[in-house]
Order: structure tokens, then C-alpha cells, then sequence
């Protein structure tokens, strides 16, 4: 097998693992609150604070995964979020969980601006939407089994071992991540010369000078295009961390559902996105290879925010699970569609800065996740009623489409 794909598939492990031990709070958060008498508010703020140190490392990491690259970086920030991950299992209190959580987000950071940066060295340009794609629904994939997985898992060893378990698993990722990745494909030694030739030859120059002054923040806080990628991606994750958070929890007491029952019915969503991701990377590659680089980002992007939109709506009217679920379907669905333009916009635009870029926009987004996990216990409690935060959603896709209009992957940072 060409080496790249090796790397693709060890990429989509990583995001599947990531989303594992992201999920299993979602999935032992009933036991977690009886154990340490928390209350559903207190409950939003252990899944926000994640979200939260997510959010504010997410520049740090991608300038991180630039400067010491993703083979020795991405081993560090996986080996990182595993320990907090395990430390976890470990919690005796609230505040205890509200620092482990934080910390655990922090160590998550990197993960995806790691994976961006070796898009750009190993992949050609056209096959850069359908590598963002898979890396992308490996997150999605690997929510839709934790969710009844864990539930299972939690009932059976308890939620303190099950934390320990995910735990050791990322450790064994990071240890043959070092061993086998190499940052790019000049230095891998078992790559072949026809597949390092063709790489070369089809990705992505850096510059015309590459040992240039490193990106600054007056650049990269200048650039339309990083505005506009950074709004759109918040409103991309307020749509899909709901799924992360409280779908589980919410359709367990809304329609009165047991551990696992409720984890079926909550796999599907994430499972739509992952399919969503892998559409959305063939459509990128597609349009691009068809000559029309712009809207290779912008066209996937604004049909998954509308449908994005119109399922939040929709699934306001269910009174079923069966019925809201095949709702959240088509909204997650619709909002992975915007990933895998985003992440290629990032590549496009911060070429061999492409970490730091796409880890500033990872932190806009996840400011979203931070907002999504707290709007929605709060909204609820204000409004009586939980229509109220899926038309709040819904406004904002409509919002990221308009955004989209304006976006230019064919012009670096300096220049728009």
C-alpha cells in the first residue's frame, strides 16, 4: 500500500480515538453525577470546560505542530490527552473533573492542526478534500459506536475503569505513530520513488520562499479569509457538539429510554456525519478537478450548512425518537458536509503555516462547542422549552452559508 494512505489511516484511528475519549463523559455522565452529586448545570460546565481548553490551546498547538512537525508532535499531544484521559477515572470531585477536563481538552488540541500539516506535505492537491474527509469521519464514526459502546462498557466495569482502558489505548497510538511516521515523504524510508515523485510533483508549494519570517499575527488576524473561516466553523461546531454533549443524555429522559437503547439512537447522527465527510471530500476533489478551485470549498460547504439548518428545524417538531433522530441525521449530516472545505480552505490559504491557521480556526469553532454545551441546559431552563436552541442553530447555519460567499481559497493570508 502507498505510504500516504498508510498515513490516512492512521490519521482516521487518531480522530476515532480522539472522539472515544471525548464521548465516554457523554456516556457515563449519569453515573459520573450520582457518584459525585452534581447537578445537570454543573454537568454542562464538566463537558464545556473541555471544549473550552480545546478552544484556547488550539493556536499554541498549531504553531507547535509547525515547528517540531506532526510525527514528534502529534505523539506528544495524543501521549498528553491519554493521561488526562485516564487521570479521569480518577475524579473525587467537582472541581477535581472541572481542571481534569480542561486539561484533558488542552492535550486534544493539536490533534487535528497535526493532522492538517501532514495533508499539506503528503497529499497531492486533488485528493486534499476526500484526506480531510476520512480523517474527519473517523471522529464521527468513532462517537457512533462510544456512544452505545460505552454505555455498555460503563454498565459492565464501571465508569472509572473504562476511562483507564481509553486511557492505554492512546498511548499505544502515540507509540507507533513515533515509530513508523515520518513529517515528509523525502524523509520516509520505505516510501517508494514513484510515490515520492508524484507527491512532489502534485501538492502544494509553500512559498516561493521558504525560509521566510514565520507567520505573524498581525497576518493572520488581517486576513478576511481567516474571519471568515473561523465564523463559519463556529457555527459548524455549535450544530455538532450537541451531538457530542447532550443528544445521549437528552433523549434518554426526553423519550424515557434505557442506557443502551438511548446510545442506539443517539449513534445515528455521528454515523450520518461520517458518511457526510466522506460525500463531501469526493465532492470537494470533484469540483476542484473539474478547474474551479473556489467553489471546490464554497458549494459543498453552503449545501451542508443548509441542511444543517433545515434539519435543527425539523427535528424540533419530533415526537419520537425514531422521528428526531432521522432528523439530527440530516442536520449532522449537513454540518460534517462543511468540514472537509473548511480544513482544505485552512491547507489552501496557510500552506506550510497550515497548523497555526487551522488551529486558529479549530479555536473559533470549539468557542462554539463551548457556547453549545451550556446554551443548551441554559436555554431550556429560560425558555421551558427545547425549540429555543435548535432555531437558535438553525439561524446561525443560515449565517455560515452567507460567509461562504465571500470565501477565497485561492488567495493566501498576506494578500486577503
Amino acid at each position: 500500500m502507498q505510504k500516504r494512505y498508510l498515513l490516512l489511516a492512521g490519521a482516521f484511528l487518531l480522530t476515532l480515538i480522539l472522539y472515544v475519549d471525548r464521548a465516554c463523559i457523554s456516556a457515563a455522565k449519569g453515573d459520573i453525577a450520582s457518584d459525585l452529586h452534581l447537578t445537570e448545570k454543573q454537568m454542562g460546565w464538566v463537558m464545556s470546560v473541555f471544549a473550552l481548553g480545546y478552544a484556547l490551546f488550539q493556536v499554541p498547538s498549531g504553531m507547535f505542530v509547525d515547528r517540531w512537525g506532526p510525527r514528534r508532535a502529534l505523539a506528544a499531544i495524543v501521549s498528553l490527552w491519554s493521561l488526562f484521559t485516564a487521570l479521569t477515572g480518577a475524579a473525587f470531585n467537582y472541581v477535581y473533573l472541572l481542571a481534569c477536563r480542561f486539561l484533558f481538552g488542552m492535550g486534544e488540541a493539536g490533534a487535528f492542526p497535526g493532522c492538517a500539516r501532514a495533508i499539506f506535505s503528503w497529499f497531492p492537491m486533488s485528493e486534499r478534500g476526500i484526506a480531510q474527509g476520512v480523517i474527519s469521519s473517523g471522529s464521527r464514526i468513532g462517537l457512533a459506536f462510544t456512544l452505545p459502546l460505552m454505555a455498555w462498557m460503563v454498565e459492565a466495569l464501571g465508569w472509572r475503569l473504562s476511562f483507564l482502558i481509553l486511557g492505554g489505548l492512546g498511548f499505544s497510538w502515540a507509540f507507533f505513530w513515533y515509530a513508523w511516521f515520518r513529517d515528509t515523504p523525502e524523509t520516509h524510508p520505505r516510501i517508494s520513488q514513484e510515490e515520492k515523485e508524484l507527491i512532489l510533483r502534485t501538492r502544494q508549494k509553500a512559498d516561493e520562499k521558504p525560509e521566510g519570517p514565520r507567520l505573524s499575527a498581525r497576518v493572520l488576524f488581517g486576513s478576511r479569509n481567516m474571519w471568515l473561516v473561523m465564523w463559519q466553523y463556529f457555527c459548524s461546531n455549535f450544530t455538532f457538539f450537541f451531538c457530542l454533549s447532550w443528544l445521549f443524555p437528552d433523549f434518554k429522559e426526553r423519550y424515557h429510554l434505557g442506557m443502551v437503547e438511548a446510545g442506539v439512537y443517539a449513534a445515528a447522527p455521528p454515523l450520518a456525519g461520517a458518511f457526510g465527510n466522506w460525500f463531501s471530500g469526493w465532492f470537494v476533489d470533484r469540483i476542484y478537478k473539474r478547474g474551479a478551485w473556489i467553489w471546490s470549498r464554497r458549494l459543498p460547504a453552503m449545501v451542508g450548512f443548509a441542511l444543517a439548518g433545515g434539519g435543527l428545524v425539523a427535528n424540533s417538531f419530533m415526537d419520537t425518537p425514531l422521528g428526531a433522530a432521522a432528523c439530527l441525521s440530516v442536520a449532522i449530516f449537513g454540518a460534517d458536509m462543511t468540514l472537509s472545505p473548511s480544513w482544505a480552505l485552512c491547507v489552501d490559504i496557510g500552506r506550510r503555516n497550515a497548523g497555526t491557521v487551522s488551529g486558529t480556526m479549530n479555536m473559533a469553532g470549539n468557542l462554539g462547542s463551548f457556547v453549545t454545551s451550556l446554551a443548551f441546559p441554559y436555554l431550556l431552563a429560560w425558555t421551558g422549552t427545547r425549540t429555543t436552541f435548535f432555531f437558535v442553530g438553525a439561524a446561525l447555519n443560515a449565517l455560515a452559508i452567507a460567509a461562504w460567499s465571500f470565501a477565497r481559497p485561492d488567495r493566501p493570508l498576506e494578500e486577503y
